[in-house]
């Protein structure tokens, strides 16, 4: 008696066990057509669990984490450059009150980000218990009996031997265990199955997601980034107060960042000088001394572009490099008010590079007033010469070194309690030195040349002595190894799940009408693919040979009379 699907077609019992032979070959929970509740908490709240759960909501999610993550890379970021964020206020009155709201200043830690990333979260978990539990039952079961039917199998063949049923089921049973199949015998024929690793790819992968999320997150949370340029000859030490520029994760704290500090011997960097690559940076490495920890040992490290130096979970990397000219500066009496090397910001490829000297103990003008000292400076390592009418660098290495200073005078504003850049002079309180013609009072400097300025407010000399800065980034990233790993052992994972096929084999034999044996053997994958029947006839061959007894020279009825077992397998 026939049983009748949803659709009023008639099911055979051949049908029925062909699927049973196919089931469990995925670990996958079965996705019914979801049958909503009509009443109940608890009835719509596993409705929402299994399609939360489901591999399409999860996909949708990952999606959707991907496309939130976009406004975090093209909109400048709070915790990452608030210069750039209060730039774009400026700039954008209308659009920017939008972004706030949406919370794209701030993606990362904004409440929609956040749902969907726990969202993630949940459902991969969710995903994964049910799967690992039904793999584990499958490893501890054994693989299901041989179908009435092997020839309505996609790969099939038989033939006929001499060999008496068991000598050949037990041959066939040695052969399997031989190829790594798990092979036992259910009645008349052997079950064979292999390819588990494939579910354990999948489940890799997915545990893989989770841990890169859990790594993900708690370094967002503790990672801390800084950034401290350095001249030749000074040192630092791994506190926030000898930052430049510092931010962190929200449960970052002063106490988390590795003690340790470092001095700079020497800067040294080579350029290629001619062809079609000329002034391309062929060395770039600072030699450090340094000590890890409070009294420690006191050590040298060369430090390299993209080599760092690493000092407990810190991770000290070269990351700029420009020139500091020193300077000094002498009042009306021949007083020097100020000698320091001055750090300059590099422009272009061949360092030219601008900044300002501030004198805060400058000198009296002619009311007797104490006024301060500032000069804009241009520094370009490589000077082409007046001719060439521009003040750009032809190289950057340091041939033709040349300063330009313009002068002025008056209050920098240094004791306003307004935080300054030391790049920046505000003029807003300053006024210009004139020359004689009433203009800027301005002039090129070569190492070893004085600039005296007009009313006898002293002099500036650009010492012959020109230092070189290295600009550093110290990293310290909590989670960074377990997502590395994580995104290993994910790779891994998708290429066993996408290369290992779980494959069953059946080997029946029975003694036929004419007392010969009837051998029957098929396969079945969790998909199609020319691997099942290649191995199959593969098998075949190998057994046809290894039978006991003598075959019969003339193969007897198969499915496809053509085919030839010890060659391969007939696919249907």
């Amino acid at each position: 008696m026939s049983e009748t699907t949803t659709d009023d077609t008639p099911q055979s019992a051949d049908d029925r066990e062909l699927g049973a032979a196919g089931s469990q070959l995925s670990t996958a929970p079965t996705e019914d057509a979801p049958n909503l509740p009509s009443l109940g908490v608890i009835g719509w709240a596993r409705w929402f669990w299994r399609q939360l759960t489901s591999m399409r909501v999860a996909l949708l999610l990952l999606l959707l984490l991907s496309l939130g993550a976009i406004p975090g890379s093209l909109i400048p970021q709070t915790g990452i450059d608030e210069t750039a964020v209060a730039d774009f206020r400026e700039r954008h009155d209308m659009l920017a009150p939008v972004y706030d709201k949406l919370g794209l200043f701030n993606v990362y830690s904004s409440v929609w980000f956040s749902a969907i990333y726990i969202l993630l979260f949940v459902s991969l978990i969710g995903c994964i218990v049910p799967r690992t539990w039904q793999f584990v039952g499958q490893l501890r079961g054994r693989p299901p009996g041989a179908p009435r039917r092997l020839d309505r199998l996609p790969a099939h063949t038989t033939w006929r031997t001499a060999a008496e049923p068991e000598a050949v089921r037990e041959a066939a049973l040695a052969l399997l265990k031989k190829r790594r199949f798990r092979a036992h015998l259910v009645g008349d024929a052997v079950a064979a199955e292999k390819g588990y690793l494939r579910e354990v790819g999948n489940l890799l992968f997915h545990i893989a997601l989770i841990v890169m999320l859990i790594a993900f997150g708690w370094g967002q949370l503790y990672k801390s980034e800084g950034n401290k340029l350095i001249v030749e000859g000074d040192g630092f030490a791994n506190t926030l107060t000898q930052y430049d520029d510092f931010k962190s994760g929200n449960l970052f704290t002063n106490d988390d960042l590795e003690p340790f500090s470092f001095d700079v011997r020497s800067f040294t960097g080579t350029y290629e000088r001619t062809g079609p690559n000329k002034g391309t940076p062929r060395t770039y490495q600072t030699e450090l001394t340094y000590t890890a920890g409070a009294g420690g040992e006191e050590k040298k490290a060369l430090v390299k572009v993209n080599k760092p130096l690493q000092i407990g979970d810190a991770k000290v990397y070269l990351v700029s490099h420009g020139y500091a000219p020193v300077v000094t500066v002498r009042d009306g009496k021949g007083k020097v008010v100020y000698r320091d090397a001055v750090p300059l910001l590099p422009l272009d490829a061949n360092v030219t590079s601008s900044g300002v000297v501030k004198v805060l103990d400058g000198y009296r003008n002619t009311d007797g007033e104490k006024e301060q000292l500032g000069f804009n400076a241009f520094f370009v390592p490589t000077f082409g010469g007046s001719e060439s009418g521009t003040m750009l660098s032809q190289f950057p290495a340091l041939d033709y070194p040349v300063l330009a200073l313009s002068a002025y005078h008056g209050d920098l504003k240094a004791d306003s309690g307004i935080p300054q850049s030391v790049y920046q002079m505000d003029k807003t309180k300053m006024k210009e030195f004139k020359d004689s013609k009433g203009e800027l009072f301005k002039k090129l400097l070569t190492p070893g040349e004085t600039m005296t300025l007009p009313n006898g407010a002293g002099s500036v000399t650009f010492e012959k002595d020109v230092k070189e800065w290295a600009g550093f980034q110290v990293v310290q990233e909590s989670g960074g190894a377990w997502a590395l790993g994580g995104a290993v052992v994910a790779i891994a994972g998708l290429a066993g799940s996408l290369f290992i096929q779980r494959r069953r084999v059946w080997v029946r034999a029975v003694r036929g009408d004419d007392g010969s044996t009837v051998v029957e053997m098929a396969g079945l994958g969790r998909s199609e693919s020319a691997k099942v029947p290649e191995e199959l006839g593969e098998l075949a061959g190998i057994l046809y040979d290894r039978a006991p007894g003598a075959p019969d020279p003339e193969p007897s009825e198969s499915t496809d009379p053509e085919a030839v077992p010890a060659e391969g397998a007939e696919q249907q």
